[in-house]
């Protein structure tokens, strides 16, 4: 029992508390690096298509949570480009639904969003490079259905505990030069820097690390013809080599947010970036008490002057468990033709020419349907944490909005989850900049606003607030 005497306004016996998750807990991972010769080619300046090498494996890793409620929940962290098209999604992802024998609430599939991976467009497969595209799609969802299986099998009870913190590597890419809107580093502007972390544990052994970072990974481009899980890569390589367990990364919400240096053929860069995200992960599990512990205050030490001792003390953990699938309408803007667009077009270099129209088309093709779109929301309550994925690219807004509203909960957020990761929702500053992600997305101003909305409603009803 704690003391009633204090120091300063602090008990005998208070802690600092670590927000925590308790649930059974597995995880798995399998390779699912591109085969050489697939068509890579993500970039309009391009003057090549099929892959030439690896930079460094691309991984799949699945973490399998049963909370209290009894019911499983996957994640999937895949490095990945961005699904270019509705089917080629919903065929992945479809497939392990029904492998793992899952409903749609359970899983969430988030993409790395490497700008140097294998094109993820079955519709591409006439094109060099694009016949590997097929076995590629379902080769992934085989080992979507593969490592979500061997993750359930082992789950076992353990906790995930969180902490948070900061990393220099993102910066805002949205520069204006002489009057234009470009895309790259703004050294006037103002990034998130926030990691946060999920230590995952079982029996005080530590058995995965979750990281979530809002960062484009376009250090690597048109120059380079290997694929490249691009910075994550070598974030993985620095976390997994400490801490002798897999790393799951998931991207953050970074429409707005990439390295200061990028565009690069060098992977050197890429890994000096991934060193980079890595020793800020470092830093913060290492501010950690031991797994299962808080750090408690046991007493006072007389010295040459008085110490107030501080220690490690076992610690419980909400189990508790909940999560939903939702939509909320979004409005769009009008569209101009895919013939406007090749006249506005038509005066810039026929590969990028080619690349813009290409992306146009896949818009049109099984996400807009009417006046406004449904864009869908996946949450999950596990423990004090809540997990939450979007397809498309929401700017860093989107996590700021949701911290600050809810500042005492861990608040992993993902971009690119459970579907096309082409839609852009800027802010009402980035249309009237005329910047790219605003001209580029089909939805009209306001949408974040909208999602953002919908998403605090979402996240208030999961904690009962």
């Amino acid at each position: 029992m704690a003391q009633q005497a204090a120091l300063g306004g602090t008990m005998i016996g208070d802690r600092i508390r670590v927000p925590r998750t308790r649930a059974r807990i597995g995880v798995s991972r399998r390779d699912i690096t591109p085969p050489v010769g697939i068509r890579a080619k993500n970039w309009g300046p391009a003057d090549w298509e099929r892959s030439e090498g690896v930079h460094r494996p691309f991984a799949l890793t699945a973490l399998a949570l049963i909370g209290d409620d009894e019911r499983p929940r996957v994640l999937l962290a895949v490095d990945g480009t961005w699904w270019r098209r509705v089917a080629d999604e919903q065929g992945v992802r479809g497939a392990i639904l029904d492998g793992l024998g899952l409903e749609p609430d359970q899983l969430m599939l988030s993409l790395s969003h490497t700008h140097a991976g294998a094109v993820l467009c079955a519709a591409d497969a006439h094109l060099p490079g694009g016949e590997l595209i097929p076995g590629y799609l379902a080769a992934l969802a085989a080992a979507g259905v593969a490592a979500g299986r061997e993750a359930l099998d082992r789950a076992e009870p353990g906790l995930i505990e969180w902490a948070q913190g900061r990393c220099a590597l993102a910066a805002d890419r949205e520069l204006v030069l002489d009057g234009r809107a470009l895309v790259g580093f703004n050294p006037a502007g103002d990034a998130d820097d926030t990691v946060v972390i999920g230590r995952v544990s079982v029996d005080g052994r530590v058995c995965a690390t979750l990281v979530n970072y809002a960062c484009h990974p376009t250090t690597l481009a048109w120059q380079s013809r290997e694929v490249s899980p691009d910075y994550v890569g070598a974030m993985r390589e620095i976390v997994e080599s400490a801490t002798d367990a897999p790393c799951l990364f998931v991207q953050g919400a970074s429409g707005e947010l990439a390295p200061r240096e990028q565009y690069t053929g060098d992977v050197s860069v890429a890994d000096r970036h991934g060193r980079s995200l890595g020793h800020a992960v470092l830093a913060a599990l290492d501010a950690l008490p031991s797994p299962g512990d808080e750090v408690t205050l046991d007493g006072v030490v007389e010295s040459g002057a008085p110490l107030a001792i501080w220690a490690g003390r076992p610690a419980g953990a909400d189990g508790s468990a909940a999560g939903t699938r939702t939509s909320t309408d979004l409005p769009l803007r009008d569209l101009p033709t895919l013939d406007e667009l090749a006249e506005e077009w038509k005066d810039i270099d026929p590969r990028s020419r080619e690349e813009r129209l290409g992306r146009a088309r896949n818009l049109r093709e099984g996400y807009i349907d009417g006046p406004t779109v449904s864009h869908p929301v996946w949450a999950w309550r596990v423990g004090d944490a809540v997990i939450i994925g979007h397809p498309g690219e929401a700017y860093s807004r989107f996590q700021r909005t949701l911290r600050a509203r809810f500042p005492d909960v861990p608040i992993v957020v993902m971009n690119l989850t459970n579907g096309p990761g082409f839609v852009y929702l800027p802010t009402r500053e980035a249309y009237d900049r005329g910047a790219y992600q605003a001209w580029q997305t089909p939805l009209a101003p306001g949408a974040l606003d909208l999602l953002e909305e919908h998403a605090c409603r979402v996240v208030a009803e999961l904690l009962g607030r």
